[in-house]
């Protein structure tokens, strides 16, 4: 680890980058128990998961779009003027125009500039399927990716084998890429005994209708890559298992394809319920026996690892999610994770009964992914990784 200067390091983390998404807020929270000083100069420009489908799909190249984005850019440019004298500028995500107006800003202080990517806006687009409704916007979402990583000085992602994938699909790509874990913000997810007590009026039990069940938990945005098509087949295999109950919260692209397939196939095992808050969304978590992770074959679903694996995980739960290079480059399968084939049924099915009628095993898993992800994936492991990297830049930065 790089030794730390004789003044906190000080970056201006900046632009329209999505404030309430995990990965921006354990990013900064992690180096500011780093003991970075972060001045956060942001401006929201997106208004929720629809509007984001909708700018992706054409929506970006619409007057009415450019005129939001030109309005939130004068904000932020006001701030950007009372921000000081900083060390490093960083983009969050999804910053893939932010990058263009902060490398100008980063060059004119002669200052280093790190984008964390986080997410190929272009793969995403295809895993979504838009490249055969939209190809014209989506060829053109590539071109601009592509010259938007030449900005920053590093780019970020959050696991080496994503940034193996940039490489490959951006061969002449000059820019350094590195990675940062997502982790987990073990101060919101953390076991029972250690949150704080309910309020008066908040329901802490396990529903009546659940009780003697083996809870099975799906919690997300319904993306491609968390193989929606296929927990639900699981489930319709599971028909006769009726001790075997799967709740799905949340909402998102694919939700109403889940729901008219839970209809044609008539699960009487599967539950749907909106998007929760955090603190709800806790508590289900603490009431649930096996918490499920991704399935989908997907590029994402093979380069990332999902912040619900390590959310479960410090809950002291067994998460049950699709085999990858990337998960057992960094988890142990059987030990501290469940793991199954990706986009796979049977396997995600016959998993569930394994998990289902040894509770010893659920517990085993749990206890030891909670030790494991406290260990090694916390917000203090993610700041100090992500702290080191920008000192490093820095201190390279004009030799």
């Amino acid at each position: 680890m790089d030794e730390p200067a004789s003044r906190p390091l000080r970056v201006c983390y900046f632009g329209t980058y999505r404030a309430n998404y995990n990965r921006n807020q354990i990013m900064i929270a992690g180096l500011r128990l780093a003991g970075v000083e972060v001045v956060e100069c942001h401006e929201t420009l997106w208004r929720g998961i629809e509007d984001r489908s909708w700018a992706a799909t054409g929506g970006w190249l619409t007057p009415a779009f450019w005129v939001r984005l030109v309005k939130a850019y004068a904000r932020i440019l006001r701030r950007y003027r009372q921000v000081g004298a900083y060390d490093v500028l960083v983009v969050g995500y999804p910053g893939i125009l932010d990058v263009f107006l902060a490398r100008g800003l980063a060059t004119l202080r002669r200052k280093p500039l790190v984008w964390d990517v986080f997410l190929s806006v272009y793969e995403v687009a295809c895993e979504r399927g838009w490249q055969q409704s939209k190809p014209a916007s989506v060829r053109l979402l590539n071109w601009v990716e592509a010259i938007a990583l030449r900005m920053p000085q590093l780019g970020l992602l959050d696991t080496p084998f994503y940034a193996d994938w940039f490489r490959k699909q951006y061969p002449r790509l000059p820019t350094p890429l590195d990675h940062v874990l997502i982790g987990v913000d073990e101060r919101i997810f953390s076991t029972p005994e250690s949150l704080p007590p309910a309020k008066d009026g908040e329901a802490t039990g396990v529903p009546e209708h659940q009780k003697n069940k083996i809870r099975v938990l799906y919690y997300g945005s319904y993306l491609p890559n968390h193989g929606i098509r296929t927990i639900l087949e699981a489930m319709r295999l599971l028909t006769d298992h009726v001790e075997i109950q799967l709740e799905m919260v949340g909402r998102g692209i694919e939700q109403e394809l889940a729901r008219e397939l839970a209809a044609k196939w008539e699960l009487n095992n599967v539950t749907f319920v909106d998007w929760l808050d955090k603190p709800a969304l806790v508590q289900r978590i603490c009431q649930a026996d096996i918490l499920l992770g991704a399935f989908g074959n997907t590029v994402h679903s093979l380069v990332t690892i999902h912040n619900k694996t390590y959310e479960g995980l410090a809950m002291g739960k067994v998460v049950l999610t699709g085999d990858s290079p990337v998960m057992r480059q960094y988890f142990h399968p059987g030990e501290d994770v469940a793991l199954c084939s990706q986009a796979d049924a049977q396997g995600l099915a016959q998993a569930i009964l394994t998990l289902a009628a040894d509770p010893e095993l659920r517990k085993r898993i749990g206890e030891n992914g909670r030790r494991y992800v406290l260990e090694n994936f916390t917000l203090r492991h993610i700041g100090a990784s992500f702290s080191d990297i920008l000192w490093r830049l820095v201190r390279s930065f004009g030799r």
